[in-house]
């Protein structure tokens, strides 16, 4: 068992980023996503990266994007992760990994047919994101599902090999919660704002339980050997 990756998502000025950045996390998320509240241009995002220059992989929160909205954004920010958000097909993610050769990560709101959904991508996409199905959002809500539905989630995402983050409403406060379903990484956004902005203190104290439960897990390792 490894340690859970961690994706600080929603950062949207230079700020976030410099303290977002400034962790153990190992995603950083951008929402690239017009009209919605954590929205930010490329170009500003493409500055904040040159000055700040974060050694996480960078992530891009799309819904149902064009190629050439693709192209715009990939031209100023290097994304190593483009996560899509929406209702796109199969096709649609075979199209632009073949068009762009950077890894796709889809978006599946937890229902009841949610793992079946997840089959429908295997092969196609190179990693899942099981967030909240919230009507009229497609993410950033701070809502939880059930998190006891995580294990049928991660048993499918290890079957088809691929990690799975989870999302939606995860905090400092309940990570140790969350951690203990052993997801394969947990994805942040207003759990670690405050007033709508990063908040270096509650980021810290995220990191802090991922650290506890790494060390956990590594003390159980070292018992069953």
């Amino acid at each position: 068992m490894t340690e859970p990756l961690v994706k600080l998502c929603g950062n949207r000025s230079k700020q976030d980023l410099a303290y977002s950045a400034d962790s153990q996390a190992t995603h950083l998320g951008f929402i690239f996503v017009q009209g919605t509240k954590r929205y930010v241009r490329p170009e500003l995002v493409g500055r904040w990266l040159y000055e700040i220059k974060p050694h996480q992989k960078l992530v891009g929160v799309f819904v149902e994007p064009t190629l050439e909205e693709l192209e715009i954004v990939l031209h100023y920010v290097p994304l190593d992760i483009i996560q899509l958000h929406g209702n796109e097909t199969v096709s649609e993610v075979l199209q632009i990994k073949e068009h762009f050769a950077v890894p796709v990560y889809k978006v599946i709101h937890h229902a009841d047919f949610g793992v079946d959904y997840m089959h429908l991508f295997k092969g196609a996409v190179d990693g899942f994101v099981v967030d909240s199905k919230v009507k009229g959002a497609y993410g950033g809500t701070g809502v939880r599902f059930d998190w006891k539905a995580i294990p049928s989630y991660m048993k499918e995402a290890e079957h088809q090999g691929v990690p799975c983050l989870i999302a939606g409403g995860i905090t400092d406060e309940n990570a140790a919660e969350v951690l203990n379903y052993h997801p394969g990484g947990i994805d942040l956004s207003s759990g670690t704002e405050t007033d709508n902005k990063k908040d270096r203190n509650k980021i810290q104290a995220l990191m802090r339980e991922v650290e506890n439960y790494g060390t956990s897990i590594s003390g159980s390792t070292r018992a069953v050997r």
